[in-house]
């Protein structure tokens, strides 16, 4: 009886950045987030979630989200909105920014999620509609060092 021994190719196919990677160590008011099939920015001011302190932090205690502003949060594929005083958008995108999924108007006390996403971006309720964001679009991150 002979044990055969499968071997399988390492898949060595370079990692791409994460669309957000700029977002890392900046201000809100440093980066804006643009839908590229459009031309029109989802967000002029960004804030970025990317650790365990901003993450709880999160929305929470605020009244509501201005226009043109976001909060990006990864790596993550699921928001809650607990404790929460207003419905949001939220554009679940991959890590090449491409918009995996969308919910619109998601009320307080709910989850969203989808499995295939690398982050969420919460975004004031009727921006998806009010800015024609579709699933396919593919959104970038524009520093003040890219204008």
């Amino acid at each position: 009886m002979s044990t055969r021994t499968l071997l399988f190719p390492r898949r060595t196919a370079v990692r791409e950045r994460p669309f957000v990677q700029p977002l890392a160590g900046r201000s809100a008011t440093a980066a804006m987030i643009v839908n590229t099939n459009t031309g029109v920015p989802l967000a002029m001011t960004v804030e970025a979630a990317f650790d365990s302190a901003s993450r709880k932090r999160g929305l929470l205690g605020r009244d509501g989200l201005a226009r043109r502003h976001a909060v990006v949060i990864a790596p993550t594929n699921a928001i809650h909105t607990f404790f929460m005083r207003f419905p949001i958008d939220v554009v679940f995108a991959a890590q090449d920014g491409t918009v995996v999924a969308l919910r619109r108007t998601v009320p307080p006390w709910r989850i969203a999620m989808t499995l295939r996403a690398f982050c969420a971006i919460e975004l004031e309720a009727g921006s998806i509609d009010r800015d024609s964001i579709a699933v396919g679009d593919r959104l970038v991150v524009k520093t003040s060092a890219d204008q």
